[in-house]
């Protein structure tokens, strides 16, 4: 299940606290796995943070738990779009690691 949250960049240090928090825990943000990006870096609003989790629908929902203090969820199109520009710049990575070793 993927799931992207949407976080004034105001609230970052609160953010990090939360994904950084209990880095040995079974449902860790650590363990489960996120990437953060900028809404500048991805074409967004300047003012706004992204998460993007990808794991089970449990884990999922004990993310959904600990950062909605913090950051919403995302839904709809605006969720879409953003899912879209992650995978396109994760595939841009891929590709350029790639060409390095021929």
């Amino acid at each position: 299940m993927k799931r992207v949250y949407e976080c004034d960049l105001s609230k970052k240090k609160d953010l990090l606290k939360i994904l950084e928090a209990d880095k040995f825990a079974e449902d860790s943000f650590e363990r489960i796995g996120y990437k953060l990006r900028e809404g500048a870096s991805l074409g967004e609003d300047k003012s706004k943070l992204y998460v993007y989790v990808s794991s089970s629908e449990d884990n999922v929902k004990k993310a959904d738990e600990k950062i909605k203090s913090v950051a919403n969820v995302l839904q709809g199109e605006k969720e879409k779009k953003v899912l879209d520009k992650i995978a396109a710049e994760d595939e841009g990575a891929e590709t350029g690691f790639g060409s390095m070793f021929g």
